[in-house]
């Protein structure tokens, strides 16, 4: 699932952030991806909307796995009570500090708290990975296959999910992407690659001709008479009118039978009876 990323210059919008400063937190966030991902502060933003349904001593602000699954378990849970919808996803890529997803997450936490909507600025999608970094940098600095694998999944991923398929299939997307970013790059700069051209590519391709006789009965005869019977006769029209051939009809005069028998004889004294 992709989303609009929020503007990259001040993190969060201007209104967001003055509706944060109104709120009057226990601490002021610095690094939005950091400071958000444990969810103490996002039970604190709840809490001021819901305060009957929240008790932040129940909640940790600490940096460990088990602290963040532990808040955010609670968190979903009121979710899931009050018919509040959050995507899985931000909730994840919030966790497990994904570049977006907690800018996301409070964008969309105020569009539910103050039923208001944010003017986006930026119309580019975040799809969580480092692939809007990467096309920032040179070809020669940008990430291998390796590399791209460990910017883009966590350590915690692999110990919140331990099921080893699901890690394959997430290394195994992760890599597709690689390659499809490096075959663009191969695309847009052939020549830094030293790209030559096949010879399909270097051929001429002409559209295919027509059969002689379709030519030859577009010229003699309208298109609505065509007919795939007639195509044979106007071929051997064409023939005879080419080459001038004269043809002259000749009569063959056939003999009679009853003459011919008895010009022979009986059929007995054919036979010798």
């Amino acid at each position: 699932m992709a989303y609009v990323q929020p503007p990259k210059k001040a993190g969060l919008p201007r209104d967001v952030l003055k509706w944060l400063q109104s709120l009057d937190l226990s601490f002021s966030h610095r690094n939005v991806r950091r400071d958000f991902s444990n969810g103490f502060l996002v039970a604190e933003m709840f809490s001021w909307y819901y305060p009957g349904d929240f008790t932040m001593h129940c909640y940790d602000n600490g940096t460990s796995l088990p602290t963040k699954l532990g808040n955010w378990s609670q968190i979903e849970r009121f979710l899931l009570k009050r018919n509040i919808s959050l995507p899985k996803e931000l909730i994840d890529g919030t966790i497990h500090c994904k570049p977006g997803a907690a800018e996301i997450l409070i964008q969309e936490i105020y569009t539910i708290l103050t039923n208001r909507q944010i003017r986006c600025i930026q119309e580019e999608l975040a799809d969580f990975t480092d692939r809007s970094y990467q096309e920032k940098l040179p070809m020669v600095a940008r990430s291998t296959a390796s590399k791209a694998i460990k910017n883009n999944l966590r350590l915690s991923e692999v110990i919140a999910e331990p099921n080893v398929d699901t890690n394959r299939q997430k290394v195994q997307a992760i890599i597709q992407l690689h390659l499809q970013q490096r075959q663009a790059e191969r695309t847009e700069n052939p020549k830094r690659f030293n790209v030559k051209p096949t010879l399909g590519d270097l051929a001429v391709r002409l559209p295919p001709s027509l059969p002689q006789w379709q030519d030859v009965n577009e010229e003699t005869q309208p298109r609505n008479s065509k007919t795939k019977t007639e195509a044979p006769k106007s071929c051997l029209s064409a023939i005879r009118s080419k080459a001038n051939v004269q043809f002259k009809e000749i009569d063959v005069k056939q003999t009679d039978k009853k003459s011919l028998l008895s010009s022979v004889g009986s059929p007995s004294q054919i036979t010798g009876y």
